[in-house]
C-alpha cells in the first residue's frame, strides 16, 4: 500500500497539506486510511518502510553521435546528473524546495519594520481537534509544566534529552591541550640544508625599487596610490572613474600619475611586481564541431603562492599533531587540519619513503554553478583552491586572501548534442577532463617533492596532496562518479539511508574501484560491467584515478551549508508546515517577542521564496518555539515530533556550528546521541503522513560527520558556508566589470589587477612598519613628508594572531554605552506611566540601601528604605545597552558578538508611522553565575536603563564609589529542571500577593546579555496579541537557548 503513496509523495501530498477543497479532503483522508489502518495511526515497532522504486529506464533515442567517451552502452535516466538541474537537485528527495542561489528572501530585516505593526489581514484560526478525535491520554493542562505526555511505546533513554551527556561534553572541551608529535627519523616540515632564499618582500622591494626610491612608487604620492587603490578595489566602474578624472585639471592638481582608467591599468601592469599568484591560461576544448573555453592557473603555482605569502610565514602548519585534553591521552581534540589522522597517516607514509618532506594537504572547493546576473541566464562555475597549512581561521576568512580562484569550468549543456543520454556522459566526461588536466601537476611533486620557499625565505621539500574535495551533494555524486540518489562515500543501498545511524559504516573501498577503473584497455562492455559492480558509472580516467595517495571517498566532506541548513533543515521545516499548517505557524511568528540576535519573520516563514542558509539559521533560533504546546490534528502525540525536532536542533547547534570549532572525542559521542534520538522519534512524520521513508542522501550524510572530524579536524574546516562570499569577489563582481561580452577573458584580467593591488597594498604596510616615517626621502617634497608621517589606517599591515579557540573564555568582554542619554531628563512619573516602571521609587530607595549597606537583611533594608529622599524628578534615561561578547573562535567577518538590550517606549518613526514599545528580557547575574549553566541567574524585562543625577550622587552615596549604569528590572520566576522532552526551562512572571511584578534595581553591569523568551502561545494563539504585548500577556514562558551560541552554551 506504501507503494502507492511513494508514486505519488512529491506532489500530491504536498496538494493535500495544502488544500481546504472537500473532495480534496476526502481523499487524503482514504489514503491514509488505508496505508494506516490503526485507530490512531501510531506505529509502535519497525520504522522501516520499502524502498522507492526506481525511476525507469529512459526510453530508446536515436543513435548518439560518436565521441570518444560514449560508447558504454545504454544508461538509465537518472544514472548522469544534468547540468541544468544542478541547482534544483537540493530538492530531489521528495520535497519541493528552493534553490541555494539566487536571490534573498524579499523579508526585511531591519529594526524598524522588524517592530512595526503589521495591522493587515491575516487568516483565521484553524479549528482545533474535537474531543472526540482526540485520546483522552492526550489530554494535558495547559498550566502543568509538562505540555508533552510521555508514550509508553517509547524508552526515555533513547528518545528524550539528556543533559548529562552534554555536560560531560562541555567538561571536556579544553583550554590548553597535551601536544604528541610525530616521531619521525628526519623532522617533517624542516627547511633544506643550507638554502634560503630572499624573503618574499625583500625580492619585491628589489624588483620595485630600481633608481626610484619613492616609496609610492610607481604612484606619485600616497594620494596617487590611495586614489588607484580605491579604483580597483571599490570603484564603481571603469567609465565612471574616467570620467572623474576626466574633470578638468583635477589630475593635475592632485598629482595623478593617470588620467583614465586605461592608463592606470597600464600601470599596474607594466609596473607593478606580479601578485605572486599565477596568470590564467585559456585552453578551447573541441566537442562536435563546438569549441568551448576553459580558464585555469597552474595548481603548483597556486600552491606555492599561498605557501609564499608572507602574511602567513608565521601561521603555516607543517607537522602533524594529536592533541589530548591532558596527559592521561583518554580524550582526543580536534580543530585545525593537522590534528586529524589524515594528515598524520601520510606523514608517516612519505617519511618511509622519503623523509624529511613536508605535506601541503590540498583542499579544492568547488561549488555548484553560480548565477552572475538577476536576469538572464549567465553562470559561472568556479573552483577554488586553500591548503590546509594554513590556520581555518585564516582559510575561512576572505579577507586574509586564503583561497585562490583555481578555475573557472566549462559552462554549457551541450545542447547541440540532440541525444540526452550522449549529452549527459559528454557532460560527466568533460568535467574530469577538465579537472584531470587541471590537477595533473600534482601528480608527480606528490610523489617527488618539489621546492617551495616559505615568506621569510626558507625552503621545504614540499608535497601537495589532494585532501579533500568540498561541495554539495550534485558536486560530489559528479566528483566520486556515482549515480543520482546513492551515498558517494560509502556503499550503503538507497532504501536503507535513512533506516538507522551508524557512525562507524565502513566508506566505499578505493582499492576494488581501482582496480574497475584499470579494465578500461579491456572494452566498454567489460568497463562497463566493472564499475557497475563497485557502484559507479563508468568515466573515462576520473581526475583522482592517478593522484597519489588519494582516497576520494575519503576526501569528500559533508557540508553544513548544503546537507544541514539547506538539507535536513530545510526538510524539517517543510515537515513542520505540513504537520500543523501554515496559518498557525505563521501567526506564532508574527507574535514572538522581538531580540536582537533574532530576526522577526512578522509575515511568517510559509510564503518565504527561495530561502537561503542565513534564512534557514534564523528560523532555526525560534524554531522550537513555533511547536510549543501546539497540538497535531488527528490526536496524534506531537512528543516526538518535538524530540525529533530538538535532536536535529542539537547536531546543528552543539557539536557543528561556529560556537563549537573545537571538538573532542566526547563532544562526538553527544553528536551520535543525537542522531540516535532523531531516528527514534522520527516515526512521527511517518504516522501523520508528512514523508514515508527517510532513504535520502542528506540525512544519511549526518552519519559521516564524526569520520571527517577524525580525520580532517572540526568540520568549520570543510564548510562551504566560508566560501559562499567568494563568489561575490571572484565571480558577481567580476561579471559587473566587463562588458558582458567575453565576460570570462575580461574577469580573469580584472581578477590577476586586483590581486596586484592587494600585494602592493600589502608590502606597502610591511615596509611603512619596517622604515621610520621620518625618515622619509629627502628628494621628496614636504607634501610626501607629510604623507609619511600621516596616519596610516587604510594601509596598516594586519598580522593574524593565532589563539587557541575556546569557547570557556568569558563570554562578557565589554559593555557600551552611548556617551549621552537617549533623554536627558525624563520625569519619574513619566518612568511610572510611559515605561511601565511601576514602583520606580520604591525600587531606587532598597537599591540604595542595599547598594551602601550590602550586609544588611532584607527587614533592615525595607524599614531603611522607607527615609530615603530622592532629590530629584528627572533620571537620563538610554534606550539601550550594548554587550560585546566574546567569541571562542573569529568568524567570516566579525569579531566578538554584539547583543543589544532595548528599553524603550513606542515612538513615531522616521516615515511617520508608529513603532511599538520595546522592553527586552535579559540574562542577569544574581552574583554566584559562572562562564556556563543556569546556576546563580535571573531572568527579568529590562524596563528603564538610567543613571543618577550628579547633583544627587553626594546625598545618596556619601561614603562610597556610586554606581554607574542602572536598569529597573521585572523578574520571572528561577530556573528550575529542563523540560524532559525539548530542554528548556519554564519561567512565569514573579508577582506579589496583589498581583504587581515584582521589580528592583540592579547595576547594568550585572546584566550578561539579552535573554529571549518563547510565550506560552497555548493550542493557538490568540490574534489580538502582538509581539509588542505579548511578553504582558504570555502566562508563563520557556528560556530560547538557541538565540546565539553562547546562549545555547550557557542554558544547556
Amino acid at each position: 500500500m506504501q507503494d502507492r503513496f511513494h508514486s505519488c509523495f512529491s506532489g500530491l501530498t504536498k496538494h493535500h497539506g495544502q488544500t481546504n477543497a472537500p473532495g480534496c479532503l476526502a481523499a487524503r483522508d482514504a489514503l491514509r486510511a488505508a496505508a494506516f489502518p490503526t485507530e490512531s495511526g501510531v506505529h509502535s515497532g519497525d520504522n522501516s518502510t520499502s524502498p522507492s522504486p526506481s525511476p525507469p529506464a529512459e526510453p530508446g533515442q536515436a543513435h548518439a553521435e560518436a565521441f570518444r567517451a560514449d560508447y558504454f552502452g545504454d544508461y538509465r535516466e537518472d544514472d548522469f546528473l544534468q547540468a541544468e538541474d544542478a541547482d534544483n537537485f537540493e530538492d530531489d528527495d521528495g520535497l519541493d524546495g528552493n534553490s541555494v542561489l539566487g536571490l534573498d528572501s524579499s523579508e526585511s530585516d531591519t529594526n524598524e519594520d522588524a517592530r512595526e505593526e503589521s495591522g493587515g489581514w491575516e487568516p483565521a484560526p484553524e479549528p482545533l481537534p474535537s474531543e472526540d478525535d482526540t485520546p483522552p491520554s492526550n489530554a494535558v493542562d495547559p498550566d502543568s509544566g509538562d505540555a508533552l505526555p510521555r508514550e509508553a511505546d517509547l524508552t526515555e533513554a533513547d528518545t528524550t534529552y539528556q543533559p548529562n551527556s552534554r555536560a560531560a561534553a562541555e567538561r571536556s572541551i579544553p583550554t590548553k591541550t597535551f601536544v604528541v608529535r610525530l616521531v619521525r627519523p628526519l623532522r617533517s616540515g624542516r627547511a633544506v640544508i643550507g638554502e634560503r632564499v630572499l624573503p618574499a618582500y625583500s625580492m619585491y622591494k628589489t624588483a620595485m625599487d630600481g633608481e626610484d626610491r619613492n616609496i609610492w612608487a610607481p604612484f606619485r604620492s600616497r594620494i596617487d596610490w590611495e586614489i588607484a587603490r580605491w579604483a580597483k578595489m571599490h570603484g564603481p566602474g571603469s567609465t565612471a572613474v574616467s570620467e572623474l578624472l576626466a574633470i578638468e585639471n583635477l589630475a593635475a592638481t592632485l598629482g595623478f600619475s593617470y588620467t583614465n582608467t586605461a592608463e592606470l591599468n597600464k600601470i599596474i601592469d607594466d609596473h607593478l611586481v606580479p601578485s605572486g599568484r599565477p596568470r590564467f591560461k585559456r585552453r578551447e576544448i573541441v566537442v562536435q564541431g563546438e569549441a568551448f573555453e576553459v580558464y585555469y592557473r597552474d595548481i603548483l603555482e597556486c600552491i606555492c603562492a599561498l605557501f609564499g605569502d608572507p602574511e602567513f610565514a608565521n601561521d603555516l602548519l607543517l607537522v602533524p599533531e594529536r592533541h589530548y585534553t591532558d596527559k592521561s591521552r583518554q580524550t582526543r581534540v580536534f580543530f585545525d587540519m593537522h590534528t586529524g589522522d589524515w594528515w598524520w597517516r601520510i606523514q608517516k607514509i612519505l617519511d618511509r619513503r622519503s623523509p624529511g618532506g613536508t605535506v601541503i594537504p590540498v583542499i579544492i572547493i568547488s561549488s555548484d554553478k553560480t548565477q552572475l546576473t538577476v536576469f538572464g541566464n549567465k553562470t559561472a562555475y568556479p573552483v577554488y583552491l586553500t591548503i590546509g597549512n594554513l590556520p581555518k581561521d585564516v582559510r575561512r576568512k576572505p579577507s586574509h586572501r586564503g583561497q585562490v580562484l583555481l578555475a573557472y569550468l566549462l559552462m554549457s549543456n551541450l545542447e547541440h548534442i540532440s541525444n540526452k543520454a550522449s549529452q549527459r556522459r559528454t557532460l560527466l566526461n568533460l568535467f574530469h577532463a577538465c579537472m584531470r588536466h587541471i590537477l595533473a601537476p600534482l601528480k608527480s611533486a606528490g610523489e617527488n617533492g618539489v621546492s617551495m620557499a616559505r615568506g621569510d625565505g626558507m625552503l621545504f621539500r614540499c608535497h601537495p596532496i589532494l585532501a579533500a574535495y568540498i561541495g554539495d551533494y550534485p558536486e560530489q555524486i559528479l566528483v566520486a562518479c556515482c549515480t543520482k540518489g546513492d551515498w558517494p562515500k560509502c556503499p550503503i543501498p538507497r532504501d536503507e539511508l535513512g533506516n538507522s545511524t551508524d557512525t562507524e559504516r565502513a566508506i566505499r573501498d578505493i582499492a576494488t574501484v581501482l582496480e574497475a577503473l584499470d579494465t578500461y584497455d579491456n572494452g566498454a562492455t567489460a568497463y562497463k560491467v566493472a564499475c557497475e559492480r563497485v557502484g559507479i558509472k563508468p568515466v573515462i580516467r576520473p581526475f583522482w584515478q592517478t593522484l597519489p595517495y588519494v582516497d576520494i571517498y575519503v576526501s569528500i566532506t559533508p557540508d553544513i551549508l548544503h546537507q544541514l541548513y539547506q538539507g535536513m533543515i530545510k526538510h524539517l521545516i517543510s515537515w513542520i508546515k505540513q504537520a500543523y499548517g501554515p496559518i498557525e505557524i505563521d501567526a506564532r511568528c508574527r507574535r514572538m517577542p522581538p531580540n536582537h540576535r533574532l530576526r522577526h519573520f512578522y509575515k511568517g516563514i510559509s510564503k518565504l521564496q527561495r530561502v537561503t542558509g542565513r534564512e534557514h539559521a534564523d528560523i532555526c533560533r525560534i524554531l522550537m518555539g513555533l511547536l510549543l504546546d501546539l497540538p497535531l490534528p488527528g490526536g496524534l502525540s506531537p512528543a516526538r515530533l518535538v524530540r525529533a525536532t530538538r535532536a536535529l536542533l542539537d547536531f546543528l547547534y552543539f557539536p557543528y556550528v561556529a560556537q563549537y570549532p573545537i571538538q573532542t572525542t566526547v563532544t562526538i559521542a553527544v553528536l551520535r546521541d543525537a542522531l540516535v534520538r532523531f531516528h527514534a522519534n522520527k516515526s512521527i512524520f511517518i504516522n501523520f503522513g508528512i514523508h514515508f521513508d527517510f532513504d535520502f542522501p542528506k540525512l544519511h550524510s549526518l552519519d559521516h560527520f564524526p569520520l571527517s572530524t577524525r580525520l580532517f579536524g572540526s568540520p568549520d574546516n570543510f564548510n562551504t558556508q566560508y566560501s559562499e562570499c567568494l563568489h561575490i569577489d571572484f565571480a558577481k563582481d567580476a561579471y559587473r566589470a566587463t562588458n558582458q561580452k567575453d565576460e570570462f577573458a575580461q574577469m580573469s584580467l580584472w581578477l590577476e589587477r586586483r590581486e596586484k593591488v592587494q600585494r602592493h597594498e600589502a608590502f606597502l604596510a610591511w615596509q611603512l612598519s619596517e622604515q621610520d616615517p621620518a625618515e622619509g626621502d629627502a628628494s621628496e617634497s614636504s607634501a610626501n613628508h607629510d604623507d609619511l608621517q600621516s596616519p596610516l589606517s587604510s594601509i596598516r599591515r594586519s598580522h593574524h594572531k593565532r589563539t587557541f579557540p575556546s569557547p570557556s573564555s568569558p563570554m562578557l568582554l565589554h559593555l557600551v554605552m552611548t556617551k549621552q542619554p537617549s533623554a536627558k531628563g525624563v520625569h519619574i512619573s513619566q518612568l511610572i506611566n510611559t515605561y511601565s516602571a511601576r514602583i520606580f521609587r520604591e525600587a531606587l530607595a532598597r537599591f540604595v540601601v542595599q547598594y551602601r549597606h550590602p550586609d544588611w537583611s532584607a527587614a533592615q533594608v525595607e524599614r531603611a528604605a522607607t527615609a530615603v529622599y530622592l532629590p530629584f524628578s528627572t533620571v537620563p534615561v538610554y534606550h539601550k545597552a550594548k554587550f560585546l561578547l566574546a567569541d571562542s573562535d573569529g568568524r567570516p567577518g566579525c569579531g566578538p558578538l554584539i547583543d543589544v538590550v532595548p528599553a524603550h517606549p513606542a515612538c513615531q518613526g522616521k516615515y511617520g508611522h508608529q513603532i511599538p514599545g520595546c522592553f527586552d528580557t535579559a540574562l542577569i547575574n544574581c552574583g554566584t553565575g559562572q562562564e556556563t549553566g543556569v546556576a546563580g541567574y535571573c531572568v527579568g524585562q529590562v524596563r528603564v536603563i538610567f543613571k543618577i543625577p550628579k547633583h544627587a550622587i553626594e546625598a545618596l552615596f556619601p561614603d562610597v564609589i556610586a554606581p554607574k549604569h542602572l536598569a529597573y528590572v521585572e523578574w520571572v520566576t528561577a530556573f528550575t529542571q529542563p523540560h524532559r522532552d525539548h530542554g528548556m526551562y519554564r519561567v512565569s512572571r514573579s508577582r506579589d500577593r496583589q498581583g504587581t511584578n515584582l521589580a528592583s534595581i540592579v547595576e547594568v553591569s550585572k546584566i550578561r546579555r539579552s535573554c529571549h523568551l518563547f510565550p506560552h502561545f497555548g493550542s493557538s494563539v490568540l490574534r489580538d496579541w502582538t509581539s509588542a504585548d505579548v511578553l504582558d500577556r504570555s502566562p508563563y514562558f520557556w528560556v530560547n537557548p538557541y538565540s546565539d551560541c553562547f546562549m545555547y552554551t550557557t542554558t544547556f
